[in-house]
């Protein structure tokens, strides 16, 4: 009996196609050397389910009932870039075998086909998948900040662990708050880098003066006040990473100057006659449209290729809602320990509430209105209140009509006797209703004219003005 290849811990691959026996023999066979399998029908089937969750592998039938193998691996590849797939056929030819890898199919098998050999492709399909044997629940170290289950999301760091196995520049886009520094330290830990120093710099955050000695160095007496030498981020990154935030805010002239550097490989320090070699992986990331700034001419076109060899999209939390619960739990569990406080969990209501509002300020503001919510929560179960609170939400409470329209008609009726100083009938007036019905309403909610004049007085029946001032007890203002 033939030993399968050992397989990758948790690995789980997707079989597609429509022979329903020759689909229970493959997944029998794939289960029994220690995958874990999911089966489609057709290629509608297997969308549906990648929509759900991301397998590490695809085994495709060519011949399928709609959509076929290869149009389904163009669909696959279209959204999971990173995902390998391997096409299966009866009818196979070379030339069908050659314009299937040139469009970048893993491999193509004829069938019948041997079991070793079918098992041997998937092991080697697995090697090349980044996201094989990491199980959602329990992510590897490289990305074990980036909380997430969001399909979206794994999609997202299988292109990066990916990436981060070469040295390509990459450039992380992204709304403010969606995590992109993040995702940069989670490259250079997936990198053969990391164990060596990952430097960070928010080229917005330092005033432009002082940028080029940051990131470049200085000699002492370079300029007034540089007392002595200083490395600048590019020396102390050396052998490592370096993380250019914001760069889209960098300043032409430095861009000038960091184009350089990325092309000759080495820093001149402010005021040095001789540049320092380097050594250095630079990731860059930008909330801003970095394809206008080129229009305008605010971003040099050459530095945006040396930066953007790669580009890698954050999506912002709205795009992926199915980790705002995980994400708020997450930080909870944080901050309570860093607090001190036992709060365990949010009420249901309140974690709908989080898991529906609108997010402008991504994961950064989730983390704010968690923190918010730690800081006051009396009880172990953090209430809707206080949620609505951190969110600037206007309680919502559920009434019946009939309650709602009470309330309505009682404010609304204190607003025109305040308007009005308490006169009747200039709130009848207002309301477009004759004194009579108004007062029927007034009596209704058990308001008292007289204590919404500013004098205090009650001035009459009901708090109107004295008899005499052109009111006419019956006269109708409206109908």
């Amino acid at each position: 009996m033939t030993t399968a290849p050992a397989a990758p811990a948790g690995a789980h691959v997707l079989l597609v196609d429509d022979d329903t026996d020759l689909l229970r023999l493959l997944a029998m066979r794939l289960a029994a050397a220690g995958y874990r399998v999911s089966t489609a029908e057709s290629a509608e089937d297997a969308m549906g389910q990648l929509l759900q969750e991301r397998p590490q592998l695809v085994i495709s039938d060519v011949q399928l009932p709609g959509d076929d193998g290869l149009r389904l691996f163009d669909r696959i590849r279209e959204k999971h870039p990173a995902l390998p797939v391997i096409l299966l056929t009866a009818h196979g030819t070379i030339p069908d075998a050659v314009e299937a890898t040139a469009r970048g199919v893993f491999s193509y098998l004829t069938k019948p086909f041997d079991g070793k050999a079918l098992l041997d492709q998937v092991v080697r399909a697995l090697a090349l998948s980044p996201a094989a044997g990491t199980p959602s629940s329990a992510p590897a170290g490289w990305r074990a900040a980036i909380v997430s289950r969001s399909a979206r999301m794994e999609e997202l760091l299988a292109e990066a662990r990916l990436v981060a196995a070469s040295q390509a520049s990459v450039l992380i886009r992204g709304e403010s708050g969606t995590g992109k520094e993040l995702l940069a330290q989670a490259i250079h830990l997936a990198s053969p880098r990391a164990g060596k120093p990952f430097v960070a710099v928010n080229c917005s955050a330092i005033p432009e003066a002082l940028l080029e000695s940051e990131l470049f160095g200085h000699v002492k007496g370079a300029f007034t006040g540089a007392l002595q030498n200083h490395r600048g981020l590019f020396q102390v990154a050396d052998g490592g990473t370096l993380f250019l935030d914001e760069i889209g805010d960098m300043p032409p002239a430095l861009q000038v100057k960091l184009l350089r550097v990325l092309q000759e490989r080495s820093v001149r320090p402010v005021g040095a006659s001789q540049p320092v070699a380097i050594d250095v992986r630079v990731l860059s990331a930008t909330h801003r449209d970095l394809d206008a700034l080129l229009a305008e001419g605010s971003f040099r076109e050459d530095l945006f290729y040396r930066l953007n060899v790669v580009t890698l999209t954050l999506p912002t939390l709205a795009e992926r809602r199915e980790d705002i619960p995980l994400l708020a739990q997450h930080f909870l569990a944080q901050l309570s320990a860093r607090q001190g406080k036992r709060v365990n969990a949010f009420a249901p209501d309140a974690l709908r509430l989080l898991a529906t509002a609108a997010w402008p300020g991504n994961v950064r503001q989730l983390h704010n209105v968690v923190e918010q919510v730690c800081a006051l929560a009396t009880t172990p179960i953090v209430p809707l209140a206080l949620v609505q609170r951190a969110l600037r939400v206007p309680s919502l409470e559920v009434l019946s009509y009939s309650e709602a329209r009470r309330r309505f008609e009682h404010d609304y009726l204190i607003g025109l006797l305040r308007l009005s100083d308490g006169n009747v009938a200039d709130a009848a007036r207002l309301a477009e209703r004759n004194r009579t019905e108004f007062y029927r309403l007034l009596q209704k909610h058990g308001l008292t004219p007289g204590r919404f004049r500013a004098d205090g007085a009650s001035g009459g029946a009901g708090g109107e003005r004295p008899r005499g001032e052109g009111d006419s007890p019956e006269e109708p203002v409206a109908d």
